[in-house]
C-alpha cells in the first residue's frame, strides 16, 4: 500500500466550490482509499492505496467529485518522494522559505516556457521554475504578488495549485500521525 498526497485546486476558496472535508473523506473511502486524512479546508489530502498510476488516481477522484458534488475540480497526486524533492529543492533562504509559496504544477513546462518567464521581474518578488513546482517568494505577501498562480497558469498554459510552506510541511507530517 502506498501513501499519496492529493491536492485539489480551488475548493473552499472565497466561498466557491464548497466541499465539506467530512463528505470528501467519505467519498474517498467509498472509492476504496484507506486512512484518508485532510488538512484544512482547501483540499490537502493524505491517503493510502494499492493503485500506482497517479494520473488514473487523479482522474478517478475528479470524476467522483463531479458525480458527488457537481464540481469540476482539478486534482493533483504526489508521492512522498515528489514532495520531499519539491521541499528540498526550494532555492530560497530558510527565512524566505518559511514565507514562500509552492505552485505545484500539473504538467512540466518546456524549457522555452521557462526561459520566456525568466524575463519577468517584479519588485519584491522572486520565483524559480522546476518541472514540478514554481517557487515564489514575495516580501509583500502572496495576496499582493503579481507572479501568482493565475499569472503562471496563463503564461505557461499549465494548471497549478499553490500551497504555502507551512501547509506543505504540515501535510507531510500527517504521514506519521
Amino acid at each position: 500500500m502506498e501513501t499519496l498526497f492529493v491536492f485539489l485546486r480551488g475548493i473552499n476558496v472565497g466561498g466557491h466550490n464548497k466541499i465539506a472535508m467530512q463528505d470528501l473523506r467519505q467519498m474517498l473511502a467509498d472509492l476504496g482509499f484507506k486512512d484518508v486524512k485532510t488538512h484544512i479546508q482547501t483540499g490537502n489530502i493524505l491517503l493510502n492505496t494499492q493503485l500506482k498510476d497517479k494520473i488514473a488516481i487523479a482522474t478517478k477522484i475528479e470524476q467522483s467529485i463531479l458525480e458527488t458534488f457537481g464540481l469540476n475540480i482539478p486534482t493533483l497526486v504526489k508521492t512522498k518522494v515528489d514532495l520531499d524533492l519539491i521541499l528540498n529543492d526550494c532555492p530560497f533562504t530558510d527565512a524566505e522559505k518559511e514565507n514562500s509559496y509552492f505552485a505545484l504544477l500539473f504538467n512540466a513546462p518546456s524549457q522555452s516556457q521557462i526561459t520566456a518567464l525568466s524575463a519577468y521581474d517584479f519588485p519584491n518578488e522572486k520565483f524559480t521554475i522546476s518541472n514540478q513546482c514554481i517557487y515564489l517568494y514575495s516580501s509583500v505577501g502572496y495576496g499582493r504578488t503579481k507572479a501568482n498562480s493565475n499569472f503562471f497558469e496563463n503564461k505557461l498554459k499549465i494548471k497549478a495549485t499553490a500551497r504555502n510552506y507551512k501547509t506543505l510541511t504540515k501535510v507531510m507530517s500527517l504521514i506519521n500521525n
